[in-house]
């Protein structure tokens, strides 16, 4: 039976159609740790939530003077801490959507258009710089969080132990 598509019947178009397919699944890879990083970036901007959430609560009923102002130190760094992890969420969100497009892209370049080059080149570099900024900004809250516990010491707990 003849293909539909002419030349896919000689060994030649079944390497060029396997070659194709080879270079527009590779990019799933590097989304696919990206979604990993994104996964855990969310993770660590939760747990700076709860715990700006918990010393926000420890400030209302703070009398204290001096805990009054390590509270506020600990808050002004999560603060920083989740600036840091938004900018690791965007950073990995835009290099996820340049992957996703450099994907399309390289689908699309299986037609030998050499206009369609320049754009693979883009966005892969993109979202290659993206994941790179992602990682440098997550790298900037782990230094800010490492610093802070060595720094400040532990997060208050309430009194009473609780």
């Amino acid at each position: 039976m003849a293909s539909p598509i002419p030349g896919l019947d000689t060994p030649e178009g079944v390497d060029a159609v396997a070659h194709l397919i080879q270079m527009a699944l590779t990019p799933v890879f590097l989304l696919s740790g990206i979604g990993t990083l994104l996964n855990m970036f969310n993770t660590r901007q939760n747990r700076v939530s709860d715990h700006t959430e918990h010393l926000t609560e420890l400030l209302e009923n703070e009398t204290d003077e001096a805990q009054y102002a390590r509270i506020v130190g600990h808050l002004k760094r999560l603060r920083r801490r989740r600036l840091a992890l938004d900018a690791s969420v965007i950073f990995g969100a835009v290099g996820g959507a340049s992957t996703c497009a450099a994907a399309f892209v390289l689908f699309l370049g299986g037609v030998r258009n050499a206009q369609v080059v320049i754009w693979l080149v883009l966005l892969f570099g993109a979202a290659l710089a993206c994941t790179v900024g992602a990682l440098v900004a997550f790298m900037v809250d782990s230094l800010m969080a490492w610093h802070g516990l060595r720094r400040d010491g532990p997060m208050p707990r309430p009194k009473g132990g609780g």
